[in-house]
């Protein structure tokens, strides 16, 4: 008898948009109705709900209509599919970059996982065509990916040295100058200027 599998928050979101195809979906009852039903499935509440609705759109899965409102379009869908470096593209890319990681230079053969990356991604109008694909190792193809949420982090500790100084509050200030100073040290973000 086969085991059944396991519904992941992933799999409930699918099911939920493919129920509501080609409707503006507003973020709140999404979450709402798959947080209800993963509770029931297996009694706890899931984790991260809103970042596999982005993920889905970062993928291609969904459209994001405007903030906070998705929509589920099959034919769009197969359309980004199709946007996808076919496999002589992909070895093309290889070639061009030498079959190393144009960041680090580390390749196959020192036992490194290379992947065909988009320079600019899908989702954000990226073509898949040679010229806009570089070839990364795996660490530094998840380092670019989450690098848009470190982005915010930054900003974010910024204002936050900005008001610890205002209000001469020292030791929130003293956080902040740890956490901004790591940015620098990792050249995480630098494009993102810190004025002490």
């Amino acid at each position: 008898m086969k085991k059944k599998k396991n519904k992941s928050i992933r799999d409930l979101l699918i099911e939920y948009f493919k129920a509501h195809t080609k409707k503006d979906m507003s973020h709140g009852p999404v979450v709402d109705w798959v947080e209800a039903r993963y509770k029931r499935l297996y009694n706890k509440k899931p984790r991260d709900t809103w970042r596999s609705i982005r993920n889905l759109h970062e993928i291609g899965f969904l459209i994001k209509v405007k903030k906070g409102i998705y929509r589920y379009d099959p034919e769009a869908t197969k359309e980004r599919e199709l946007e996808d470096f076919t496999p002589e593209q992909k070895e093309a890319i290889l070639k061009k970059d030498d079959y190393k990681c144009v960041i680090c230079g580390r390749s196959k053969k020192e036992g490194i996982e290379l992947h065909i990356d988009h320079i600019k991604p899908k989702y954000l109008g990226g073509k898949s065509i040679i010229e806009n694909g570089q070839t990364l190792c795996a660490q530094h193809n998840f380092i670019k990916k989450t690098l848009k949420q470190t982005e915010t982090g930054k900003k974010m500790f910024i204002r936050l040295y900005e008001l610890a100084k205002s209000e001469d509050n020292k030791e929130l200030k003293n956080f902040c100058t740890q956490i901004l100073e790591t940015y620098e040290r990792h050249n995480i973000n630098s494009h993102i200027v810190w004025k002490r």
